[in-house]
């Protein structure tokens, strides 16, 4: 098949999956009667600068949880559990910071580690429960999301202190916070100290999946697991690590927040963001710059949700419709350009050997 070609089957996918989920917002809006165009002409706006800081923010913040959706996917694993891990991460880094064991800047690289080794130990419950009694990680890391609710609840309550309606942890040490970085003069929110997290997750996914031999294991098991034990790869092993690092990443998802913005872990964190990052690691197809596409295009459509009741009279859960429409309609499109291509291809083979070959004289 030709590079042109390749390359436009490729765009297609994406292109046709955003044609048609715009198609079917438009008819779901006309069925509950509001104004398409107005819907269109709000959500394509180009933002304000405020607004563009408040999207790289919160992509980066998918950008992570989809990353550690996207390891156990890329092991045929589903880790459902990326939510309850992120919690769990995050309260045990804030309780940890608060204690300031460390002076300044220390402190915060050994919080993160604590939230990567915490996020890792609880996604670790349900590697072990796989491996050991064969229970499916969907069940197990679901479960966990609804005990790791409670569990943060009533940890909470008990080494936390009310700060007006809200329970909140300790204060993470000052010298311990991470300055934001001030993108436009006028918007009076900077982008996360801690982006950087992001795109050195990324990096990393990207290396360890393509240049390393654990990657390989990774996606020969995902792939076929009988295979992969022919070729002497430890399956329940592979489970194990793989759950770990998912975990591990997901610790990294509250990090950003907690020493830029919040400096606390409250009753008030953000929610949704596991289950999200899953969306976002299916809409990229578990590769990290359709990751990073899909964190985007997620982000976009959240921040620009905010003025679409003032402007447009729509209320802004169209857009959680919008984002399951888009995440269909990748998944459904990838699978019609999968099957175009293979007919192209079996059709090119094909007429390769249906093709009259060169004569040959066979001499004595």
């Amino acid at each position: 098949m030709k590079t042109l070609q390749r390359a436009g089957l490729a765009l297609a996918a994406p292109v046709l999956a955003l044609v048609v989920a715009g198609i079917i917002t438009s008819l779901v809006l006309v069925a509950a009667g509001d104004d398409p165009a107005a819907f269109w002409e709000t959500m394509l706006a180009w933002p304000e600068n405020r607004s563009l800081v408040n999207i790289i923010n919160e992509a980066s913040v998918l950008y992570l949880s989809g990353l550690a959706a996207a390891i156990g996917f890329r092991m045929n694993l589903f880790n459902i559990g990326v939510e309850g891990q992120y919690r769990v991460a995050t309260f045990v880094a804030a309780y940890f910071a608060a204690q300031a064991f460390l002076p300044g800047y220390l402190n915060t690289v050994a919080t993160i580690l604590v939230a990567m080794l915490a996020g890792a130990a609880w996604a670790g419950i349900a590697a072990l429960l796989r491996v050991t009694r064969g229970v499916s990680e969907v069940i197990s890391t679901i479960m966990l999301n609804a005990i790791a609710v409670s569990l943060v609840a009533y940890l909470l309550r008990k080494v936390g202190s009310r700060e007006g309606q809200t329970i909140v942890t300790d204060t993470v040490p000052q010298s311990g916070w991470i300055p934001g970085i001030s993108l436009f003069p006028d918007s009076v929110t900077d982008m996360y100290g801690l982006v950087f997290l992001a795109v050195l997750a990324g990096i990393g996914f990207s290396v360890l999946l393509n240049r390393t031999r654990f990657g390989f294991d990774l996606r020969a098991t995902g792939h076929s697991e009988s295979a992969a034990v022919a070729s002497g790869v430890d399956v329940k092993r592979m489970v194990i690590y793989s759950m770990l690092l998912s975990g591990a990443v997901a610790g990294l998802i509250g990090m950003p927040n907690l020493f830029g913005v919040s400096h606390n872990y409250g009753s008030t964190i953000q929610t949704g963001i596991g289950f999200a990052g899953i969306a976002v690691a299916l809409l990229g197809r578990n590769h990290p710059l359709g990751i990073a596409a899909g964190a985007l295009i997620f982000a976009y459509l959240s921040e620009q949700a905010n003025p679409l009741g003032i402007l447009a009279g729509i209320s802004p859960e169209i857009i959680a419709v919008t984002q399951g429409v888009v995440v269909l309609c990748v998944v459904i499109a990838y699978e019609v350009v999968r099957r175009y291509r293979n007919k192209l291809e079996q059709r090119a083979v094909a007429e390769a050997l249906e093709a009259p070959g060169p004569s040959k004289e066979v001499t004595a």
